[in-house]
C-alpha cells in the first residue's frame, strides 16, 4: 500500500536525521533491533493489561525502531548479511508478540465477541507470519518478492489505528483476511515467475570420444 517512493523517503529522513545520533552514542544496528524488541514485549504487556489506546500510541514508537537499525547501518556501513538475517527474526518475533498480547488481553475479557477476536488474532498471525517467510521462500530462490498489499508497515499501520480509535474489530478482520490475501497475492507472484523462461546456459563443450584407445590405430 505505501509507495516504493514513499518508503525510500523515509529511510533517506532516518539515515540523516536519526543514524547519526545514534553513531555517536556508539549504538550499532544489531542492538537497536534489539531494543525495537524489548519495547515491543513492553507494548505486549500493556495491551494485555487491557491498555489498548495506550498501547498503540507506545506500538508506533516501538515501530519506529524498525526503520532505525536499517538506517543507522546503511548511514554507517555497517550493513551484513546476518544483520539482514537478524532483522528480519527479531521482526518475526516482534509481531507475534504483539498478538500474544492481544490475546491474553481477549482471553481476559468476557465480551459477545471474544471468540471471534480471539480466532481474528489467530488468523492475523498465520497470515503475518505466512507474507514475511512467502517473500524469505521467493528470496531464497532468487526471486523478488516485495508484492501484495499488506506488508509489514501496512501491518503495523492497520493495528495502530484499531487500537487508538477503538476499531480492533475491523482491524482484525481486515489483518485476518487481507493478510492471508497477501500471502496468496505473492504465491502467485512466484508461480508466475518461476513459468518465465530462463536464460540460457552456455551449451556444455562436446566431449570427443577417443575411440582410438578402444580400437588402435591403423597402421
Amino acid at each position: 500500500m505505501y509507495s516504493a517512493g514513499f518508503k525510500q523517503s523515509v529511510r533517506r529522513l532516518m539515515e540523516r536525521s536519526i543514524a547519526p545520533l545514534l553513531s555517536r552514542l556508539g549504538i550499532t544496528p544489531n542492538m537497536v533491533t534489539l531494543i525495537g524488541l524489548l519495547l515491543t514485549i513492553g507494548v505486549a504487556a500493556v495491551l494485555a493489561n487491557g491498555s489498548l489506546v495506550l498501547g498503540g500510541w507506545l506500538l508506533i514508537a516501538a515501530g519506529l525502531f524498525d526503520l532505525f537499525d536499517g538506517a543507522l547501518a546503511r548511514a554507517t556501513n555497517q550493513m551484513s548479511r546476518f544483520g539482514a538475517f537478524f532483522d528480519s527474526i527479531i521482526d518475526r518475533y516482534s509481531e507475534a508478540v504483539i498478538f500474544f498480547g492481544l490475546l491474553l488481553h481477549y482471553q481476559q475479557t468476557r465480551q459477545e465477541n471474544t471468540l471471534l477476536l480471539i480466532a481474528l488474532v489467530y488468523a492475523s498471525i498465520i497470515g503475518s507470519l505466512m507474507v514475511s517467510y512467502a517473500r524469505a521462500r521467493a528470496e531464497g530462490l532468487s526471486i523478488s518478492c516485495e508484492t501484495g498489499w499488506l506488508g509489514r508497515p501496512e501491518r503495523i499501520t492497520i493495528l495502530v489505528v484499531g487500537l487508538v480509535f477503538g476499531w480492533m474489530l475491523v482491524a482484525l478482520a481486515t489483518l485476518a483476511i487481507f493478510t492471508n490475501v497477501t500471502a496468496i497475492q505473492r504465491i502467485y507472484h512466484v508461480w508466475r515467475s518461476a513459468r518465465e523462461p530462463q536464460e540460457a546456459l552456455p551449451a556444455a563443450p562436446a566431449v570427443r570420444k577417443r575411440l582410438w584407445s578402444f580400437f588402435p590405430p591403423e597402421k
